[in-house]
């Protein structure tokens, strides 16, 4: 896992480790970056089925409940199977895209 930082954003993408145990790493070490927005870049897997997807669910939702936006990037599924609670996009620019969209909402109270 390599965790790098872009202002309040925390990327971390996927090196060796399969989904379980980055979910269980980001888990872990949530405490160092729970105040930031979060972008999981998953690119570099060649397959990512939707039950790899729902693996982050749980730290998803903990993680927008804590209004903070939690967003996975990967080409490697379709996003129309991926459930709503979780925000999946096909490239790091869509994400950055995305937690801009968020802070404006949050900004303006919703």
């Amino acid at each position: 896992m390599i965790l790098d930082q872009d202002g309040n954003i925390s990327i971390i993408t996927q090196e060796k480790a399969t989904i379980i145990e980055l979910v269980k790493k980001i888990e872990a070490l949530y405490p160092k970056f729970q105040k930031h927005n979060i972008i999981v870049q998953l690119s570099s897997l060649e397959k990512v089925g939707l039950q790899d997807i729902i693996e982050f669910l749980r730290i998803s939702n903990t993680h927008r409940a804590a209004k903070q936006s939690f967003v996975i990037v990967t080409n490697a599924i379709n996003t129309s199977e991926t459930p709503d609670e979780i925000i999946v996009v096909p490239t790091l620019k869509e994400a950055y895209d995305i937690i801009e969209m968020d802070e404006m909402e949050r900004d303006l109270g919703f």
